[in-house]
């Protein structure tokens, strides 16, 4: 959906963060993940797909996280947006990008994630499985360490709307279990108070995760 700059209540903001000051940022915090772990642990969950079904679907709530350029350089956004994520390789350390198609019910997203580890959790390869469409969020893992700050320096990337979500190792304190997570936003179309905001609603969404599924 294009959207017109005219009505667009953050113009100036947009223009000045796009063209005058090409700025994004990145904001890391400590998802509480205690009562999900546990779920997940009962019903037989892995933790990753519903990680990533959490933050997607967040994102599909927020229009500023669906935020993208075409290719004429329009402001428009996605109707929604599907996972892009990594998977390890262990037998020669390297990762492949794979994506699965977002759904609204997390049954029907897990078996979706199930269906694509199946088919290219194996094949070697920067991205191994393609996406014709461009309505894709990265979402990286790295769950051998826990870090307190994340930034991806993107040289090329000042039109780069989208976000982008990096994850770390879970760690306990103060009898929480805490998720790291880096989110890292373009400023032309995403304030402090909209990552803030998402945040919030992450972890809302997570504390409630047993309500939904």
């Amino acid at each position: 959906k294009i959207i017109d700059l005219e009505k667009y209540d953050r113009k100036e903001h947009f223009i000045h963060y796009l063209n005058n000051v090409p700025c994004s940022y990145s904001m890391t915090v400590n998802i509480d993940i205690t009562d999900l772990l546990k779920l997940t642990k009962e019903r037989n969950y892995k933790l990753y797909p519903v990680i990533l079904y959490a933050i997607t679907k967040v994102v599909n709530n927020h229009i500023e996280f669906r935020m993208s350029l075409d290719e004429n350089d329009n402001l428009g956004y996605y109707i929604n947006v599907n996972p892009s994520y990594t998977i390890f390789h262990k037998d020669n350390n390297t990762f492949s990008n794979i994506w699965t198609k977002y759904d609204s019910s997390f049954e029907k997203f897990y078996n979706n994630y199930e269906k694509d580890i199946q088919e290219y959790g194996n094949e070697k390869g920067f991205i191994t499985k393609k996406c014709e469409e461009n309505n894709l969020i990265n979402i990286s893992s790295i769950p051998w360490v826990t870090f307190t700050e994340f930034n991806l320096n993107l040289p090329r990337g000042e039109k780069y709307l989208l976000p982008i979500f990096t994850v770390g190792k879970f760690y306990e304190q103060s009898n929480k279990i805490l998720l790291p997570l880096a989110v890292q936003v373009h400023h032309a179309v995403c304030d402090g108070f909209h990552t803030s905001r998402f945040i919030n609603d992450l972890q809302e969404f997570v504390n409630n995760f047993e309500n939904i599924v």
